[in-house]
């Protein structure tokens, strides 16, 4: 339920450290909170008895126990400060490892294993240090927590032994109130680990509250949840930055209009604004200022599901799972239509190549695609948007992998399936855009022109030199 932002802005480190979290916040639940209830009724019938028949035993031992308690109470405040320390310094641990196994290819391939062993060695190290502080605490905590124990259970044995010596007590007595005091102990050590496992469950707790109280994508309640009418995309005067005020502004004062039923390329220089366009098309991000429209309604008053269904994606960075390629591409839907199926994979140009596989569509692919080519999985990516047969359509560099022969058979497959569909281009290929009913050119977070190929080609403007060389080479 939260916002892609969440996400963007969180290292997977830190997320696996809070799943883990959760874990131990159910380890207390269900185990050491049960004990300690247990041990707690044990310690008041005791106790009572203990008050009964001795008070100054009960007083003695109720002294003792109070300092011990408020000794372990004092020591948590510096287990806390390490606690939550040892949690950033793991999250890193936990991101640079995840990394490692993810980018092993380019750290082979530039010969920087050495770099970034002594990397995570370097955190190991700065994790141990925390580790050793830690348990220092914790064994002077039990130190102090035993000396206290051991000299309160010294005075009670000295009362006692001194009462029978005068004949104030029987030895049976003595040895009863030796038994009770035992009891009473193994509780108090139960409540100590407990104030422990307490202070831990609450620090995991509160970051898990960091997440629970983010607020979700949306408020169902407050959205549309069935479009009156389909149309035009507007952009309205929309500026947009990514991290708060301090930042800089990715978009800047846009105007511009989508037409239903057409294609609009949208070109402009690396870093332009391009793809935070297509996210903020999509939901993922609100505009900073001004509106986007779908016919005639706010885009951020319609319920993201609802958009999202009517929407076919291929962004740049697509994911595939560790999953059959069939499920890959009928992502979202719980049964696979084989015929749905079997129109994706043509329009996506990459038919033969699965059925050339000796399980076909059920081949299992690895995570991220592994054992596909760039090419191959770009194809698997389109054929998942065709799958969806959308009202609009939005490909982030969706051809950029794939090499000319297939990017024209793909594009001529395209083509059919993009009639009466509205469709938004971003590419820097002319054989992407150049057809396109609008080309839109960025430069800066601002549009610096728009018009058909023929026309900025003409203009000799920034669309001209920004396809300059692909221009030479086609003519």
């Amino acid at each position: 339920k939260l916002p892609i932002r969440f996400f963007d802005s969180k290292m997977t480190g830190d997320l696996m450290q809070r799943i883990a979290d959760h874990e131990r916040v159910q380890r207390f639940l269900t185990s050491t909170s049960l004990v300690s209830v247990f041990s707690l009724f044990n310690f008041v019938v005791f106790l009572f008895i203990l008050f009964a028949w001795n008070k100054l035993v009960f007083g003695v031992f109720l002294v003792g126990t109070v300092l011990n308690l408020a000794w372990v109470i004092v020591s948590q405040q510096r287990r806390r400060e390490l606690d939550y320390k040892r949690f950033d310094q793991s999250s890193e641990s936990q991101g640079q490892l995840i990394e490692l196994i993810n980018g092993m290819q380019e750290v082979k391939l530039h010969n920087a294993e050495k770099q970034k062993r002594w990397a995570w060695e370097r955190n190991q190290a700065r994790l141990f240090r925390t580790g050793i502080s830690s348990l220092s605490i914790e064994q002077w905590q039990q130190t102090g927590g035993r000396f206290l124990n051991e000299t309160k259970n010294i005075l009670i044995t000295l009362i006692v032994v001194v009462a029978v010596l005068r004949g104030n007590m029987s030895l049976g007595m003595l040895v009863a109130i030796q038994y009770i005091i035992a009891q009473l102990n193994s509780p108090l050590d139960q409540f100590v680990r407990f104030i422990g496992a307490l202070q831990e469950a609450k620090i995991s707790l509160e970051r898990m509250n960091e997440i629970h109280t983010k607020e979700d994508e949306e408020h169902i309640e407050e959205k549309i949840t069935i479009l009156p009418e389909t149309g035009d995309l507007r952009f309205e005067n929309v500026s947009f930055q990514y991290n708060g005020p301090q930042s800089r502004m990715v978009l800047k004062n846009v105007n511009f209009v989508i037409p239903k039923g057409q294609t609009t390329a949208i070109v402009g220089a690396s870093g332009s604004g391009k793809t935070t366009m297509l996210k903020l098309l999509l939901n993922f991000y609100s505009p900073t200022e001004g509106t986007i429209r779908v016919g005639d309604v706010n885009l951020g008053n319609v319920h993201n599901s609802l958009w999202r269904k009517k929407c076919g994606v291929v962004m740049q960075d697509g994911y595939i799972f560790n999953d059959t390629i069939a499920r890959n591409i009928a992502l979202g839907d719980e049964m696979v239509d084989k015929l749905k199926l079997l129109k994706a994979v043509k329009v996506a140009n990459i038919q033969t190549f699965i059925e050339s596989l000796p399980l076909g569509y059920n081949t299992k692919i690895g995570q991220e695609g592994l054992g596909l080519s760039q090419g191959q999985k770009q194809r698997i990516l389109i054929a998942r948007a065709v799958y969806k047969n959308p009202e609009y359509i939005f490909f982030d560099e969706a051809t950029s992998s794939l090499d000319a022969y297939n990017e024209l058979i793909v594009m001529e497959g395209l083509e059919e399936f993009f009639a009466r569909k509205t469709v938004v281009i971003v590419a820097h290929r002319l054989s992407t855009v150049k057809k396109a009913d609008n080309i839109i050119v960025i430069d800066g977070g601002e549009i610096v022109e728009q018009g058909t190929h023929e026309e900025l080609t003409y203009s000799r403007g920034t669309y001209y030199h920004l396809v300059k060389n692909q221009l030479e080479l086609g003519a």
